[in-house]
């Protein structure tokens, strides 16, 4: 516990150093390889920070921790790339959230499921808390991001001024009063259960960390995604580079951020679902999905005040048959309140899928 405290606590500060090193330059291509060998290690720092934070807050107050952490992430990546992205980066937040609620509607949550059932036969939630997660974030995906596709004040896949004032604060709406509803109307709704059903209101045999100990990690957190975010940016020309050096479609630029941004809650669901707590994991893939389009199609309403050019947020139709297939599927998964290694596979193969067509539409 010692090494990894250690490893956890000069990974985020060698990463934040080298940001200030490197930032602004021109990297060549041994520069960036170290950089983005410290962009993972930050990701596995910052995993391990929001977990102490998060032990020592409870559930479910700790799952919305790291999925806040992570759409910050998201929102500075995507603001970042569309500030000099030009005509490309129009569509760059729709594919973003788009591939962010895909991955943690059918891949966080389909390991989830796949690894609980591995272990137990059968992963056990509650299908109320999730229900209500799931249909949360069906809502908001579908004002952010279908509505779009069909209005007709302006040209193209987007929202007149007024429209995405209106869809940013009543998406932003829905997240607060989700959140109100999981951390103190119905918390319980959130909290793991055991195979025969019973709350797990804490963790046993596990003592939580000092106030002391979840402050140091809170500011660790916060320099490991400022370092994340930073080393990102100085890495995305390569990223986008490769893309289109290679004829690949612009779109996985979008997919490749959110696979970046989503990995500390992949690793902390996956930590969540080996240790029987499969409702904590779920919690972290709605959450994050939730918080992907609640937050950040607010935060670009807002960056588009100085943001010159359309923004493009509609789906296209490919994208909208993904969507409620993931809906209809995800529908029947949650409904029962437990789901076998099918289920979980169901999922896997519908993030194939999407992956799969990303690359070649």
């Amino acid at each position: 516990m010692k090494i990894l405290s250690r490893w956890a606590l000069y990974v985020p500060i060698l990463a934040f150093v080298t940001l200030v090193l490197t930032w602004g330059r021109d990297l060549p291509p041994p520069g960036v390889i170290i950089v983005a060998q410290l962009l993972a290690g930050a990701v596995l720092a910052a995993v391990h920070h929001a977990e102490v934070v998060a032990h020592r807050v409870g559930e479910p107050l700790g799952s919305l921790i790291l999925a806040v952490a992570v759409t910050i992430i998201e929102v500075a990546l995507i603001v970042t790339l569309m500030i000099g992205g030009g005509d490309k980066a129009q569509s760059l937040a729709r594919d973003t959230v788009f591939a962010a609620v895909m991955i943690t509607c059918n891949g966080i949550l389909g390991i989830s499921l796949l690894v609980g059932a591995i272990r137990r036969r059968i992963a056990v939630f509650n299908p109320e808390g999730t229900g209500s997660a799931f249909a949360t974030v069906a809502a908001i995906a579908v004002l952010g991001l279908v509505l779009p596709t069909f209005t007709t004040s302006r040209p193209g896949p987007q929202f007149s001024p007024a429209q995405l004032g209106f869809a940013a604060v009543v998406s932003l709406a829905l997240y607060l009063l989700f959140v109100m509803v999981q951390t103190r109307r119905h918390r319980y709704y959130f909290l793991p259960i055991t195979t025969e059903g019973e709350v797990i209101d804490s963790e046993e045999h596990v003592a939580p960390p000092t106030n002391r100990t979840a402050l140091a990690s809170l500011g660790l957190l916060l320099v490991a995604l400022i370092a994340v975010v930073g080393l990102a940016k100085g890495v995305s020309p390569t990223i986008e580079s490769v893309v289109a050096g290679n004829g690949l479609p612009q779109a996985l630029v979008g997919v490749v951020i959110a696979l970046l941004v989503l990995l500390p809650e992949t690793i902390a669901a996956v930590r969540a679902a080996v240790r029987d707590r499969i409702q904590t994991s779920l919690n972290l893939a709605l959450g994050s999905a939730m918080a992907s389009i609640g937050l950040t199609i607010p935060a670009i309403a807002v960056a588009m005040i100085w943001l010159e050019g359309p923004l493009l947020l509609g789906l296209g139709g490919t994208q909208l048959v993904l969507l409620a297939l993931t809906f209809v599927v995800g529908t029947l998964t949650i409904v029962p309140g437990r789901a076998n290694i099918l289920q979980g596979g169901l999922h896997l193969g519908m993030l194939a899928v999407y992956l799969f067509l990303a690359a070649s539409p």
